[in-house]
């Protein structure tokens, strides 16, 4: 029964990514071919998938014990979840399982694609020492770094180093001599503040280097914090774009609230602080957003539908779906989006379709047909192509 429920809030589908063409119905076919019309033969990009396991393979993968264990029930029930939402039965599966899965999905579009595919690293204390009790979860950067090099065409590094690392710019050099050219941080769970100076020499090096720094900014909600909210403050990243790092921010910093840094003693919307970035001259070329999760019931309509409404700032935001976050059913409500006007009922009915085999291909689809119901905007096409300024 438990798994039961686990299974309807988690990964609700029965389908496999290869039946779609078989099972797609007229207006299923329809909505992925106007999907796919205007992006010519580029490939789609997706900016923000998470790679996941265990470490029973060797690779060095972790995930914190109380998250397998019933003695914490709602850690324990929440990583039922995500292993629903994966398609994967057991946790001792997960790290045979888990990237073939992702590979079938990727190729189910049936159009050429790259996932950027992200480690994260530990937390890590201010003297540089890692705490393992408050690491959620750890993916070595050897495990993406080395999937990329086996298949390229799908796959691209996004490395994860904490800059309180003794050994932070050495191993960043290491990456950027396999490849690497992005880095992945959420500092609300990984301890490390974007505004200390302390981080300059990183900041520089990831600067010499090209590389660019994509985090989480906003409130955070599907990993374990702290009580380290105000690390997700999107003015903490005035430090590394002020020493000429690109930042892609993670959600468009899409929920919650922290002190406006700009006047002391306010507090405002994550959101509209980052949205005052974007408008300043000095970060354009520096400051992107990812649209990963702003489609989570969560994050309607208010994020999502300026967003859409901003056809100024289109340039600037880049696709991502935080997979496996598509496949929790009970994180995207198409009934909700379909009464708010975003999509007509019919696109539900036939993104419903696509999600019971396909839920990498139902997060696109899904944004692809968003629109405003006032101004009929829709995301560029150009979101969902690689970003020719990153």
């Amino acid at each position: 029964m438990l798994n039961g429920i686990m299974r309807r809030l988690g990964g609700a589908f029965s389908g496999q990514p290869e039946e779609l063409q078989e099972k797609a119905g007229p207006a299923t076919r329809a909505l992925i071919n106007r999907a796919f019309a205007d992006l010519g033969n580029a490939p789609l990009v997706d900016y923000h998938a998470h790679l996941l396991g265990l470490g029973s393979d060797g690779s060095g993968a972790e995930v914190n014990p109380t998250m397998l264990t019933w003695r914490h029930p709602i850690k324990r029930a929440f990583a039922g979840i995500f292993l629903s939402a994966v398609g994967v039965e057991r946790f001792e599966q997960i790290d045979r399982e888990y990237t073939p899965r992702l590979v079938r999905l990727v190729r189910g579009f049936g159009h050429p694609a790259r996932i950027h595919l992200l480690a994260f690293d530990h937390f890590y204390n201010p003297d540089g020492t890692v705490s393992p009790e408050r690491s959620e979860f750890y993916v070595p950067n050897e495990s993406v770094l080395a999937l990329a090099e086996r298949q390229p065409e799908l796959f691209v590094p996004v490395v994860s180093v904490h800059p309180a690392r003794r050994d932070a710019l050495a191993e960043l050099e290491k990456c950027a001599a396999r490849g690497a050219r992005f880095v992945k941080w959420l500092p609300s769970a990984q301890g490390m503040d974007p505004a200390d100076p302390r981080h300059d020499p990183f900041y520089r090096l990831m600067s010499a280097r090209r590389m660019i720094l994509l985090t989480h900014a906003g409130e955070e909600k599907a990993v374990k914090s702290h009580d380290a909210q105000a690390l997700g403050n999107p003015l903490r990243l005035r430090r590394p774009l002020d020493l000429g790092v690109r930042v892609i921010v993670a959600h468009c910093a899409g929920m919650g609230s922290n002190e406006d840094m700009d006047h002391p003693g306010r507090q405002a919307e994550n959101f509209d602080l980052f949205l005052r970035m974007m408008g300043e001259e000095r970060y354009r070329g520096l400051l992107f957003g990812d649209i990963s999760a702003a489609t989570q019931i969560n994050r309607i309509p208010g994020p999502l539908l300026e967003l859409l409404r901003r056809t100024e700032l289109h340039d600037r935001l880049v696709n991502g779906s935080d997979y496996p976050l598509p496949g929790i059913n009970c994180l995207i409500w198409t009934s909700r989006l379909a009464r708010l006007g975003l999509i007509t009922p019919e696109e539900r009915r036939a993104l419903n379709e696509v999600y019971n085999c396909n839920l990498l291909l139902f997060d696109f689809l899904l944004k692809r047909a968003l629109r405003d119901p006032k101004t009929g905007n829709r995301f560029a096409a150009s979101v969902f192509l690689e970003n020719k300024a990153l």
